[in-house]
């Protein structure tokens, strides 16, 4: 199945490339949205995870985080993953209000 991005999440990952090394350079911007969140968030710094929320919006940040708890091997830093649960389930909230 191949992903398509918008071209800032296409420039995101050209900007982060060295964060997927193990992919081809020419199938990197076909990675998925969960590879691609899962991957900053436990590599990237606190401000690139910051961007990549805001380019794809906290109520859909926080469905991939919930579809990986489910997971048999969950791939996020447990540490990671308590923080951006709570930060984003707070912030989802707000924009409900």
């Amino acid at each position: 199945m191949k992903t398509t991005h918008n071209q800032e999440i296409k420039e995101f990952i050209k900007e982060h490339s060295q964060l997927f090394w193990y992919t081809p350079e020419e199938k990197k911007e076909q990675i998925s949205l969960d590879l691609l969140f899962e991957t900053i968030l436990n590599y990237g710094n606190l401000n690139d995870s910051l961007q990549l929320i805001k380019m794809i919006g906290t109520e859909k940040s926080l469905r991939i985080l919930q579809r990986a708890e489910g997971r048999k091997k969950m791939n996020y830093y447990p540490e990671i993953y308590n923080f951006f649960t709570l930060y984003l389930s707070r912030n989802a909230q707000r924009n409900t209000k």
